[in-house]
């Protein structure tokens, strides 16, 4: 049994004795308020999403039944020690009582029900389930997408092509990205250090993130949980401690390019040593509403075959992928609980030794005023060189790294850019580094002493990628709309703010000059179908990865003459622009959009927004595809290390998940003029909510 309170956010607050009855007690609360969402990421784990709902799962249940994701949960979690393991099982044993109770009656599984005409029963979760939850929160975070990405480079246009996609430097548009900043206590008005941050991923209905307390007498620790997962694996303030977490855009997963033949009622594939038995799993996956089909899932010496099989050579080509989580039986569980427990800075990196995969960088800090940066997580030792593209099957298994920790005694900024220290360049590209430059300067210009002075760094739109792709403009007299565009946009700032006609003229003039790119001869075959699988489609639109080296591209030899005359086509095609906030809109996801026949909880959700790809403030969109904004910050975070009711939080949404509730989407004002909450911890400002536990 356990109390559950409520702030007047609807966020809980759940309190109990010890750990067992507060983690069971966190994962009755998240069925409850969840159980829509946390049931659809257990059935992607398992390749049942189809079964859920209907042709729209396909292309997930193909790649998660390749990955053997669900198997690899399987092993992590029979290889955790007994407190771990009792830590999930607990977790779990309350996500049963809360679907039970409330989860399975969640109006997403209703209206599935009314548009296929039959009833979908729910499966008790099974203990190991959290994991399954985790692992698909990660399965496609890593850099393997990006490596398959330069494969189709090097396969349409020549492996000399494949450096022009990089996706760094100062003038390009990251794809990728998050932001967090520590301040010393030096640099704050209590003396004691300051972290904050801003986790960029898809804007997901419900929410990636979850906000949350956890006490018992052990610990007392509010955070940003995934919802299904036990603890506050990311973000989280002990009161004592605290930490937050980018992506290192690390290149832990490893691509193999895998030469594979048929073999009796089997394959085999060529290694090191000669050709080699798969071992091969079929698995017969139903679709709701449709016929089912079988799927064959290969996994080589060197890993799971997670791209489609295609004729070459004589033979078959694949590409396998050598997870890390796999490998060793483990999803990085082990850090959950000894994350709760941190009192220190050094506790915090402890803990998250234990990480796996992505590769994240962790900012951590105490209330004695120890503030460290450290880069956790599983990586294998390769020169940079081996981390271009995809391995050949010949290749050797390297060692493995876990970076130490170092001080830092004034302010650190991650923003996922290359790192200074070489030790922990681990990774082949990264985003550009305007987001790190640009909040170091701000805190430079600002000197901001308490979490509310975080507002306008959160909030700034300063475009990194506006420079480079000035010097494009056409210059001389032009005809009158085409100059009247290009005038606007020469004198512009550079911020891409919703209210702003020159932002919105930029990108409009951006996503012509993109899709007249993406159509020149020299690169037009970056359009051509590729062999990996549909899971992959979002990597392989030729229209988002040339808008990330827009300038560079343009500067190779075999555009560079055609360049002039593409920018001024694509003033011309932006002479009707309206301000940006006019097309730069959000746009949530949600599982149900893609379903025939039934209406997603998407009204009223699609507000103005500031910002882009690659400011601070990001609110990335896909220049020629579309300026509605699919990518940016899913959680607002500041943690103070002296008060922690001075600290803040927000999501995009709200804290509930039933579209019906009055939490569902009460933040987005809020979260839309980056104006985060204060925490709240004190219990006699809380409303008391149903308990949890038998009844």
């Amino acid at each position: 049994m356990a109390e559950v309170f409520r702030d007047d956010l609807g966020i809980p607050h759940i309190r109990a004795t010890d750990v067992r009855d507060l983690v069971e007690a966190q994962g009755e609360v998240t069925a409850r308020d969840r159980g829509w969402q946390i049931e659809v990421d257990r059935v992607r784990a398992s390749g049942r999403l189809s079964a859920l709902i209907g042709r729209a799962g396909v292309a997930w249940d193909v790649f998660a039944l390749r990955a053997r994701l669900d198997d690899t949960v399987l092993r992590a979690f029979h290889a955790l020690g007994a407190e771990d393991r009792a830590l999930v099982s607990g977790y779990a044993r309350g996500v049963r009582r809360g679907m039970d109770d409330v989860g399975r009656h969640a109006s997403e599984f209703r209206r599935l029900d009314e548009a296929f005409g039959d009833t979908h029963p729910l499966t008790p979760w099974g203990d190991h389930d959290p994991l399954a939850v985790l692992h698909v929160a990660h399965a496609l975070f890593s850099t393997f997408p990006s490596v398959l990405w330069r494969e189709h480079v090097a396969s349409t246009l020549g492996d000399e092509w494949v450096d022009l996609f990089s996706g760094e430097g100062d003038e390009s548009t990251p794809t990728a990205g998050s932001n967090a900043w520590a301040l010393h206590g030096s640099r704050t008005a209590s003396g004691k250090p300051l972290l904050a941050g801003d986790p960029h991923r898809i804007f997901e209905l419900p929410g990636v993130y979850q906000q949350i307390r956890l006490a018992c007498e052990e610990f007392d620790v509010i955070g940003l949980a995934f919802p299904g997962v036990p603890g506050v694996p990311h973000f989280g303030h002990t009161g004592d401690a605290a930490w937050g977490i980018t992506n290192a855009i690390a290149h832990s997963v490893e691509v193999f390019e895998e030469r594979i033949r048929a073999h009796g009622d089997g394959y085999e594939a060529l290694g090191p040593g000669g050709w080699e038995p798969v071992d091969v799993v079929r698995s017969l996956v139903q679709v709701r509403g449709g016929e089912p089909f079988e799927v064959e899932a290969l996994e080589t010496v060197r890993g799971c075959v997670v791209t489609d099989l295609e004729p070459h050579e004589g033979a078959l080509r694949a590409w396998s992928i050598r997870h890390p989580a796999r490998t060793n039986a483990d999803l990085g569980a082990g850090a959950l609980l000894p994350l709760l427990r941190a009192r220190s800075a050094a506790d915090v990196v402890s803990a998250f030794s234990q990480w796996v995969d992505p590769v994240n960088r962790v900012l951590a800090a105490d209330r004695d005023g120890a503030v460290l940066s450290a880069t956790v997580g599983v990586v294998p030792l390769r020169d940079r060189s081996e981390r271009r593209r995809a391995l050949p099957a010949t290749a050797t298994t390297p060692d493995r790294a876990r970076p130490v920790a170092v001080a830092v005694r004034d302010v650190a900024v991650d923003a996922n850019e290359r790192p200074a220290r070489s030790e922990i360049d681990l990774g082949w590209a990264y985003p550009s580094s305007h987001r790190a430059s640009r909040i170091r300067q701000l805190i430079d210009e600002r000197g901001p002493r308490t979490p509310v002075d975080f507002e306008p760094i959160w909030g700034d739109t300063a475009s990194g990628s506006t420079s480079a792709l000035l010097r494009l403009l056409p210059a001389g007299d032009l005809s009158p709309e085409p100059q009247r565009v290009r005038d606007l946009i020469a004198g512009w700032d550079g911020r891409m703010d919703a209210d702003s006609e020159a932002a919105g003229a930029f990108a409009a003039w951006r996503s012509a000059l993109v899709r007249q790119t993406a159509a020149h001869p020299a690169v037009a075959r970056l359009g051509d179908p590729h062999p990996y699988g549909a899971v992959f489609d979002p990597w392989m639109r030729a229209e988002g990865q040339i808008a990330a080296v827009l300038p560079r591209l343009l500067e190779h030899p075999s555009l560079r003459d055609d360049a002039p005359a593409l920018a001024l086509a694509a003033l011309e095609s932006a002479a009707d622009a309206d301000v940006w906030g006019a097309t730069h809109r959000m746009l949530p996801t949600h599982v149900l959009a893609d379903v025939a026949g039934v209406d997603a909880p998407l009204a009223g959700l699609d507000v103005r927004l500031s910002g882009d790809g690659d400011s601070v403030r990001c609110t990335g969109s896909t220049p020629a595809l579309t300026d509605r904004a699919w990518r940016g910050s899913v959680a607002r975070w500041a943690w103070d290390l002296d008060d922690r009711e001075q600290s803040l939080w927000s999501v995009p949404f709200g804290a509930a998940g039933d579209p019906d509730s009055s939490h569902f989407s009460d933040q987005l004002d809020d979260w839309a003029a980056v104006h985060p909450a204060r925490v709240v911890t004190d219990w006699a400002s809380l409303h008391l909510d149903a308990p949890t536990g038998e009844r």
